[in-house]
């Protein structure tokens, strides 16, 4: 399932063959409908109607590009969804519609003494389909079009994954699964869209939903990497799930930041807390929202997220299913 969840196309405001994929995956087993931003809100009912309401999220939605020009040699002028780092895109070959192209740069040999310097800005980079002038080109790309990292979804070494889209399709997988199983208490799934470009998906569906208490699934930055040691790390691969006690958008609830560890602990999984105060996740919108909700991001350890071969390992999605299953027994209890 997480190899044909990652190889769907799927950024901002483009989710729907994500959406359908998972609709088509969960329509049996739970109520849910999908807002008019397109998020998907499910209901799965449990054996027991809980004391509170407890709602787990994840985004469809991953990083991408947009077609915002063409020039009159038939070159693609393009903006980033979400937030890359121009550095991972030169030469990687991009999928528009139903034509591949190439992220190209100026030649190095043209370069001045500074620009060698410095990363070039995505205003100084185009994409290469090969069309000879601007009319070819528009027979296959228009303004608006989204364009996606052409990348394969591939195991390697000892239990590695590499593929696009990790962030955050194992988050989606996890609870996909979730609502496929037998629950004890009644739950909330909310797949969100547009997280990467504002968490916009997440206000939308945690207005409605109204959640006692939110768990949010995602993956994390892992910067375990020759020459980097101590806190810089982050966090690790095959340390387990990461729980993170504070990023940029959130302060987790301290309860259940202690709560996981502990039921970790007595359960034997392994986790890892993240070492690094920066980033956000839809946290930041639910923990606002309405009411308020308590919240908690459980991730998975990714490396080189927001690129087209972030790298996961399988053993943590593992222990984070061990760590689900036990913690939501005792965030009901």
């Amino acid at each position: 399932m997480l190899k044909e969840l990652c190889l769907l196309n799927g950024a901002s405001g483009d989710e729907c063959r994500v959406r359908n994929f998972i609709i088509d995956q969960i329509k049996d087993d739970c109520k849910y409908s999908v807002d008019a931003l397109g998020s998907i809100i499910a209901f799965k009912k449990g054996k027991t109607v809980p004391s509170k309401k407890v709602m787990l999220s994840a985004h469809m939605d991953e990083v991408g590009f947009i077609i915002t020009h063409i020039t009159d040699e038939g070159y693609l002028k393009f903006h980033p969804v979400g937030g890359i780092d121009p550095r991972v895109v030169i030469d990687r070959v991009i999928q528009i519609n139903d034509i591949k192209g190439v992220i190209g740069a100026k030649a190095v040999h043209l370069l001045s003494d500074d620009e060698k310097k410095q990363v070039p800005a995505f205003s100084k980079l185009y994409i290469d389909i090969g069309a000879k002038n601007r009319e070819e080109a528009e027979k296959y790309v228009s303004l608006g079009d989204f364009a996606y990292f052409s990348s394969d979804y591939s195991e390697f070494g000892n239990g590695f994954i590499k593929s696009k889209a990790l962030d955050d399709r194992i988050g989606c997988m996890l609870m996909i699964e979730l609502i496929k199983s037998d629950l004890e208490y009644d739950t909330y799934f909310c797949f969100n869209v547009q997280e990467e470009v504002g968490l916009r998906g997440a206000v939308c569906t945690s207005y409605q939903v109204q959640s006692d208490v939110s768990v949010v699934l995602e993956a994390t930055t892992a910067a375990d990497l020759c020459g980097v040691s101590g806190g810089e790390r982050c966090c690790v691969l095959g340390n387990g799930p990461v729980v993170s006690f504070m990023d940029g958008r959130t302060v987790y609830d301290k309860f259940l930041y202690n709560l996981a560890f502990e039921t970790a602990k007595e359960k034997h999984i392994r986790i890892q807390t993240k070492t690094a105060v920066a980033g956000g996740n839809d946290a930041g919108a639910i923990q606002t929202s309405g009411k308020g909700s308590k919240v908690i991001a459980v991730s998975l350890p990714c490396r080189y997220i927001h690129s087209g071969a972030s790298v996961v390992k399988k053993s943590d999605i593992e222990e984070t299913r061990n760590l689900l299953r036990a913690f939501l027994a005792e965030i009901y209890d």
